[in-house]
């Protein structure tokens, strides 16, 4: 069962320093990655559960992360939510 909800606190975009990464994360679980001028790069599902996210890519490609103290570590990336 998906935990996300409209209400969940990581809900929304979360992006790097350098603005490349941008990871919008919607309130129906599904999530969009923009890479540079590329929008929806990568598009999929995702769970978060405690302070972990798993991502599971429409092309089947999964990934995870945790968020510290208000910041989403990712694949070697720290992504900051976007005000």
């Amino acid at each position: 069962m998906n935990r996300t909800s409209e209400m969940h606190p990581f809900v929304g975009t979360w992006v790097t320093a350098d603005g490349h990464i941008r990871h919008e994360l919607l309130p129906n679980g599904r999530y969009d990655e923009a890479r540079g001028n590329r929008k929806s790069a990568y598009r999929g599902r995702y769970e978060v559960t405690g302070q972990h996210i798993e991502y599971w890519d429409d092309t089947g490609f999964t990934a995870d992360g945790d968020f510290v103290d208000g910041v989403l570590h990712h694949a070697g990336m720290i992504l900051h939510r976007e005000r």
